[in-house]
């Protein structure tokens, strides 16, 4: 449908832009060419709204330049929705925590839920739909952690009016949508670099999803250090997989089973590498005289392993806290300086890497 508003065919009125009185919700809804009632719902969140009248509504929006009406209650405390995929990783946890803790020095309250949660009757939630749940619900915006999220639903999200932040999303495809990562590159070289120089020449590099952008710069990294190192990459030990325990434990088996395994591993999550480390145990191998494992993120088990864990620190609790302050800024109306900020990594070496055995018991020589 092609509005007769002449706002909305571009027509020049620069001129006469200061006199302009306020554009009304009433102007709104007679652009878009919906009934008032409907374009308040569209704006508010509410459901029963189709997406095709929501996007036409926000067209109206924005050409005209309306600024909505908000009553502010003072009173009225503010709630951040935190959406993860999974409510039991460490990783989570950690991020969680700086989320939280941001939150509280502000006096904001937060709601955890889950991104991948079902609707009743009409199966998993569409970015759309939640999205106005939450507007609904009073929720002045939400961050959401490794989903996925793709770019087609990222750019939807802006038709919803919810101040959305994503942690370490699977794809950086919307670049409305603003982003908290760390320098995952950086910290796949560093983990590399660091077994290269205590010598070993046979490392396994096990990823996590191939889907998400994270694991492959981590990826992008390892392979680049091996380059510098002058070390060829063998295909046979460089996966991508889930980032859990069971994942980190398979993979490590099959390798450790082979005739010529790899010295050293390094693994996408301190749950993946604590896999590798029971694949390890039964093999009979020692770590790290016969098997180096480098584990990534640094949660609070990496020191609790026996050894305690060579890791890929990223700043989890530091990314929930930036991820909470940038969502709180968008909500109070200010500019963002960048889209997706990363954070810097930093490798924590422990006593799970050493120099490889040169022979020894399980090992052929090298």
């Amino acid at each position: 449908m092609v509005s007769s508003d002449p706002r909305l065919r571009g027509d020049d009125m620069t001129s006469t832009s200061d006199r302009r009185p306020k554009i009304t919700l009433t102007e709104v809804a007679s652009a878009a060419g919906v009934s008032l009632p409907t374009a308040s719902k569209a704006l508010n969140g509410h459901l029963g709204v189709a997406l095709e009248t929501r996007h036409r509504v926000q067209v109206a929006v924005d050409q005209l330049g309306y600024v909505p009406h908000v009553s502010l209650n003072p009173a009225a405390p503010r709630i951040v929705e935190v959406m993860v995929d999974q409510l039991t990783t460490n990783y989570a946890m950690e991020v969680l925590r700086g989320a939280t803790l941001a939150a509280e020095e502000v006096g904001v309250s937060i709601v955890i839920s889950r991104f991948n949660r079902e609707a009743p009757k009409s199966g998993r939630l569409q970015p759309s739909d939640w999205a106005a749940r939450l507007a609904a619900a009073g929720r002045c915006g939400a961050i959401i952690l490794t989903a996925q999220l793709r770019s087609e639903d990222q750019k939807r999200l802006t038709l919803e009016h919810l101040p959305v932040v994503l942690i370490d999303p699977l794809e950086l495809g919307a670049t409305e949508v603003p982003s908290v990562g760390s320098t995952n590159w950086a910290g796949g070289y560093d983990a590399t670099e660091h077994l290269t120089r205590l010598g070993h020449r046979r490392i396994g590099c096990i990823g996590g999803r191939r889907a998400s952008v994270a694991a492959r710069a981590r990826m992008h990294g390892f392979r680049a250090a091996c380059a510098t190192a002058e070390i060829s990459v063998d295909e046979a030990f460089v996966v991508f997989t889930d980032f859990t325990y069971e994942s980190g434990l398979a993979v490590a088996d099959k390798w450790l089973s082979q005739e010529d395994p790899p010295t050293a591993i390094i693994a996408a999550s301190d749950a993946q590498a604590m896999g590798v480390m029971e694949a390890a145990r039964r093999h009979v191998l020692v770590i790290p005289d016969d098997l180096s494992v480098v584990g990534y993120d640094d949660t609070f088990i990496a020191s609790w392993a026996t050894p305690p864990l060579t890791c890929v620190r990223q700043p989890l609790q530091e990314m929930g806290k930036l991820a909470l302050r940038t969502l709180l800024g968008m909500v109070d109306g200010e500019e963002l300086t960048s889209k997706h900020v990363e954070l810097a990594t930093e490798l924590v070496v422990r006593g799970s890497t050493g120099p490889p055995r040169q022979s020894g018991p399980g090992r052929h020589d090298r």
